[in-house]
């Protein structure tokens, strides 16, 4: 997709607003995960769907200390005990 360009100036603390316009088109709304990468010498921006930490899961998601997990997952965890501690 190639679009005319919607120059926005970086403020002093590195920030960018996203155009409404873009993300209504790409229906990224407030609280959205995005992710920055390098591509070609280019920044590429792109919405992070809602998945589960640890295999990926895109249903049945709950947050635990910051991190998504779905249902498999926190049982499985639910049943593993404490972590193990250095020694």
């Amino acid at each position: 997709m190639k679009s005319a360009g919607l120059p926005r100036r970086i403020d002093h603390l590195g920030r960018i607003v996203i155009p409404a316009e873009l993300r209504r088109l790409l229906d990224i709304n407030e609280g959205d995960y995005i992710q920055f990468s390098a591509e070609d010498g280019r920044v590429v921006i792109e919405k992070l769907e809602e998945r589960c930490t640890f295999c990926g899961a895109a249903s049945d998601l709950t947050e635990f200390r910051s991190k998504l997990v779905c249902a498999g997952c926190k049982a499985d965890l639910a049943g593993a005990g404490p972590p193990p501690t250095a020694e």
